[in-house]
Order: C-alpha cells, then structure tokens, then sequence
C-alpha cells in the first residue's frame, strides 16, 4: 500500500485526520517511553535525555494539532480513537522485542547493555521511518491547505537520525550491517500497519 494515496483520504475527512494525528502522537508517546525504559539506572547520557524529551514533545505537539479539527475528539489513546489500534499498538513493541532478540544473538550483552542497543538500534530504524513518513505527510497537509502543520517534527527528526549514526558509530564499527537487518524487520511491520490503516480507512463506508 502506497502511503500517499493513503494519506490523501486520511487529510481529506476530519474525524480520520483527528484519528491519524493520534495514532502517530500515540506511537511518538510509546517510543518516548521506550527510550526511557532503556535507561541505565545511573550512566544515562545527555543526548538520551534529549531524545525521550522530544520524542514526547512530538506526541504532545501532534495531540494538540487534534484541536484545529475538534477540541472534543480523540481525548484519549482509546482503541476507537486510534487507526488499526491492534497494529499500531503492535508496532514498536515487535520491533522492540526482535531486535532485541537478534542483538542478544550476535553480541552477547548484559541485561543493562542489551537495553541501551536495542535503543541505539530501533531509534535508529523509527528515526530512519519518520525521515520517511512525515514530508510525505506534510506534502499532503500543504496540498490540502491544511491548518496542521509538521514540519517542526521533520527538522527535529533529521537531527535525531544524525545523532543516532554517531552513537551507533561509537557502539560498533560494524553498525550498518546489523542496522540494516533491523530495518528489514522495521519494513515488514511498517508494511503490516499500512496494510491495517488502510484497510480500515479505505472501506468505502468508513466515513
């Protein structure tokens, strides 16, 4: 499934736009959390505060944008207020929990060290995603002269990816080759959630 066509229906219809904007502030909550649950319990560094900060920045900021449609939709993070709340729900913690499986695998770490890969890692490949994702969205937004705006979110995103390739740079001199299994794994259930998206919305009684 392509993701503009996709996106084109989704701005299109308030009450969906609402929903997509939650659905993506759920999933910048849930990898702010994620990024926090991998923390040392004393060696955490700077850039790793820095990125759960913004990470839930990001979800507040695109909850807020739900306001410019309604100020009385999409409260919560209520199934029926989510797109394909079982996939999106699904999402991160499956990337989570495979990359950790196959980091484990060919490093052999600790506890304490497999947390702070798998954060490496599968910031990594969601950052490599949302450089993907959101000027897609943002092309659609401005065709459709839509109050809601991202690009704050892209630029700060860019910005995350670079420190991420330098961490993982630091972390092994051989980063790019597992970094491109864990996008591999990332694809599939980018692809997965699209497919359930879509599904969902591209119903012709859906809205």
């Amino acid at each position: 499934m392509e993701l503009q066509p996709l996106l084109e229906k989704i701005v299109a219809y308030d009450t969906v736009h609402a929903k997509w904007l939650n659905t993506l502030s759920f999933m910048e909550n849930a990898g702010a959390r994620k990024i926090s649950a991998c923390e040392h319990p004393s060696e955490v560094s700077l850039i790793q505060l820095k990125h759960a900060a913004e990470e839930h920045r990001h979800s507040y900021y695109l909850k807020k944008q739900i306001l410019k449609i309604s100020p009385e939709i999409c409260k919560t993070y209520k199934s029926d207020e989510l797109l394909a709340s079982m996939a999106t729900r699904h999402y991160l913690h499956a990337l989570d929990m495979k990359a950790c499986r196959y980091l484990q695998e060919h490093f052999r770490l600790s506890r304490e060290e497999l947390k702070y890969a798998a954060y490496l890692f599968v910031t990594y490949a969601i950052e490599v995603r949302a450089d993907a994702l959101y000027p897609v969205y943002q092309e659609v937004l401005t065709k459709h002269s839509s109050k809601i705006l991202v690009k704050s979110i892209i630029l700060e995103e860019e910005g995350h990816l670079e420190e991420m390739i330098h961490q993982l740079g630091q972390f092994s001199a051989d980063w790019k080759i597992h970094a491109e299994v864990i996008l591999k794994m990332e694809q599939v259930l980018h692809q997965q959630w699209i497919i359930a998206v879509a599904g969902e919305v591209m119903q012709p009684d859906y809205v």
